[in-house]
């Protein structure tokens, strides 16, 4: 049943397309014919027909057997396109309406025409251009003409079966328009093919160099060429080629090498090509700096300064500028200069080479520093036995100063940045060679300075001893081993300065004051200086003899001696002497009494005095006469009523005597005349009790009252006639 269903609807679907296909044949437009067909493009063939009537448009079709290529067109004529060249070619038409399309036209053989040529062009020279192609099918020859881009001048037309040709005469720099095309046996020709080439620029003339010697570059400049779009310079040496490229007629090269020449050429180029100019310039740059500079001083104040020899350079100027500004400088064509120097100068020296490029470029500074200079007024300040201080002015160049004093064998030194230097510990009475060397860090010592001699002070004497003699002179002795010295002894103490000189080794001094302590020192003296004293040695004068001496008679056997104690005096001895022997006293104090004394005899009173060393002064001795005996067997008498007799037996010797009564009424007193030994008081009351002294006078007049008193009682008896009664001795401290 579904089998005859599908069988029902094919059947209907085909008798419709039937009935499709008859009402087309009714309504199809009529069919075209070709009038002519032709090629004028190697890729396309045009038709041309007739038009039918009701036809809205055509389809071209082009067969070469292996292909088939339609187009709709809308009219006549009609092009089909995307053909091959030199093909052979059936072509046919239909014309197309709203009812529908015709059948194909009668065919029409038509052949595409030849390819055109595919160019290369070039432009080996300024004056010509190279064509070149490949050869083209079906090509038996081929046309090539040239003329101006810019339509000005005329045609150059060339036929040739060959696949390059060149043009030649042409103007350089200039824009040409080159077409070519092939034709075929029948002479029909193809395709044409067109392009432009411009011909290569001549070469820049009249090259003009400028050259800048301090920043090693050069400028460039010369007549602009033809057609050139752009310019290379070219500057090439053994060593390195440099260029520079620009638009315009003038370019600079920078960074050129010293001592160099360069070969310098111009390229103009353009898109055709380059012109290089036939004649080169050539440029010799500035000399490089000298190298391998060396400097000495010798002899000194004298500095040589040599260098190498560099390419390029006619002649050498060196200069030496001094570090305070002054500025010398030697030109030569040789390769040393000499130049006179300083001590203590830097020097800062550079070398330049010429030529006529200009001066070659800085090298290196050089400095070199001269040995500084000695110093020349070296002056001793000080000079001692072990000691030397010395100073001089600072000397250019010094940073440091070495001083060395030398002896022979032994080498004394110091070292300071100051101006001075003190030398210790040296030898006395020695000559040193003393020499001061002025140091700096980069040359070094001066050794050529001059020495200078200076002898130290003299030794320090040794005193060996001190003596006195009897006339109270200071010997003094010392020891020392000094040449042509003079010794000066001192002794100083708080009463003075004392002093002797001598040559030798001994000299003697006096008048020091007694009770003195010195410090006695000696000092050597030559032209170099003064010694150190020697050591001191202590010396002591005797002391000093008191003054006042004063003997008192205090008993008749005792006497008091005193006097004012002496300077530095610790002690005095007291002697007392006479013929019937001495008496004597040791004390501290100023005074002490001397017993067992002999009246009425002449004694010598001698002092000594003694210092807490021990050392003793004899002072002068005086003569004492001692006091007269006192009387003895004293009495009274009654001489009438108011007298009184007073009577003594005189002891040895003679003497004066003077007789004191002393009563509750008074005191009486009687001298008798010389050699008499008794004496009367005229009027003296009775009735009273009286102490009698008979006392002997002194040669002074001086009364002594240590004699023994004795006491009388004298009574009124009657009115003329009283008695005296003894009453015995009067005991008194």
């Amino acid at each position: 049943m579904a089998g005859g269903r599908e069988t029902c609807l094919a059947l209907i679907g085909f008798i419709l397309t039937c009935l499709k296909m008859v009402a087309s044949l009714k309504s199809a437009p009529e069919i075209p014919t070709i009038d002519q067909a032709y090629s004028k493009i190697s890729n396309s063939i045009t038709v041309e027909w007739a038009t039918v009537p009701g036809a809205t448009s055509y389809l071209l079709t082009a067969e070469d057997g292996n292909t088939v290529i339609e187009t709709m067109v809308a009219n006549s004529p009609g092009t089909v396109t995307g053909l091959k060249a030199a093909t052979l070619y059936e072509i046919t038409i239909r014309s197309i309406s709203a009812a529908g399309r015709s059948q194909a036209s009668p065919p029409k053989q038509a052949k595409t025409v030849l390819a055109a040529p595919i160019l290369e062009v070039s432009s080996p020279s300024s004056d010509s251009i190279l064509v070149q192609w490949e050869a083209v099918y079906m090509a038996t020859g081929f046309s090539v003409s040239i003329m101006r881009a810019n339509g000005l001048g005329s045609i150059w037309k060339e036929n040739t079966t060959n696949t390059s040709l060149t043009f030649t005469s042409l103007e350089a720099g200039t824009l040409y328009t080159i077409k070519a095309y092939a034709w075929n046996a029948n002479g029909i020709p193809g395709d044409d093919s067109t392009c432009n080439q411009r011909t290569s620029p001549r070469a820049p003339a009249n090259i003009q160099v400028s050259f800048d010697s301090g920043a090693l570059k050069a400028s460039f400049s010369w007549a602009p060429a033809e057609g050139a779009f752009n310019y290379t310079v070219m500057a090439l040496s053994d060593s390195s080629e440099l260029t520079c490229s620009t638009t315009l007629s003038s370019c600079t090269i920078s960074s050129l090498q010293c001592g160099t020449e360069y070969l310098i050429s111009v390229l103009a180029s353009n898109d055709a090509g380059s012109g290089k100019s036939s004649s080169a310039v050539t440029l010799k740059t500035v000399a490089c700096a000298p190298g391998r500079v060396m400097i000495q001083e010798d002899p000194p104040g004298h500095l040589s300064v040599t260098w190498s020899n560099v390419d390029l350079g006619d002649y050498y100027v060196a200069f030496v500028k001094s570090d305070d500004g002054l500025e010398v400088h030697c030109n030569t064509s040789l390769t040393q200069c000499n130049f006179l120097s300083k001590c203590g100068f830097t020097y800062f020296i550079s070398v330049f080479a010429y030529n006529k490029a200009g001066q070659s470029p800085l090298g290196d500074i050089f400095n070199y520093t001269t040995a500084p200079c000695c110093p020349s007024d070296i002056n001793p300040v000080l000079v001692s036995s072990d000691r030397v201080e010395i100073v001089w002015s600072p000397v250019r160049g010094a940073e440091l100063y070495e001083t060395k004093a030398v002896d022979g064998y032994n080498v004394v030194e110091c070292n300071d940045t100051a101006p001075a230097c003190t030398l210790s510990a040296l030898e006395c009475d020695t000559k040193y060679n003393i020499t001061v060397y002025s140091f700096s860090e980069v040359r070094g010592s001066n050794m050529s300075c001059t020495p200078q001699f200076i002898t130290t002070a003299p030794c320090s004497p040794e005193i060996k001893n001190v003596s006195r003699d009897a006339f109270s002179m200071i010997n003094v002795h010392w020891r020392s081993t000094n040449d042509d010295a003079t010794y000066t002894v001192t002794a100083q103490g708080e009463k003075g300065l004392y002093q002797c000189s001598s040559m030798g080794e001994s000299c003697t001094m006096g008048g020091l004051p007694c009770g003195s302590v010195f410090s006695v020192t000696a000092v050597a003296e030559t032209q170099a200086g003064r010694s150190l004293p020697s050591y001191s040695v202590p010396l002591e004068t005797a002391p000093c003899c008191p003054t006042g001496l004063t003997v008192t008679q205090i008993t008749q056997s005792v006497i008091n001696v005193s006097w004012t104690i002496g300077t530095v005096a610790q002690t005095h001895v007291a002697v007392l002497e006479s013929h019937t022997g001495q008496s004597k006293c040791h004390t501290h104090q100023n005074d002490c009494l001397l017993g067992c004394i002999t009246c009425g005899i002449n004694y010598t009173m001698t002092l000594k005095a003694i210092s807490a060393t021990g050392l003793a002064a004899d002072c002068s001795s005086l003569r004492y006469f001692s006091s007269a005996c006192c009387p003895l067997g004293v009495k009274l008498y009654r001489l009438g009523p108011n007298g009184i007799r007073i009577y003594w037996q005189a002891s040895r010797g003679s003497a004066n005597y003077s007789t004191d009564l002393y009563g509750s009424k008074g005191i009486f007193t009687c001298t008798p005349s010389a050699g008499l030994s008794f004496c009367d008081v005229a009027e003296i009351p009775c009735g009273d009790v009286y102490t009698v002294m008979v006392s002997p006078v002194a040669e002074t007049g001086l009364k002594l009252t240590f004699c023994p008193k004795k006491i009388y009682s004298v009574t009124c008896s009657g009115s003329t006639l009283g008695m005296v009664i003894y009453r015995g001795k009067r005991n008194e401290e």
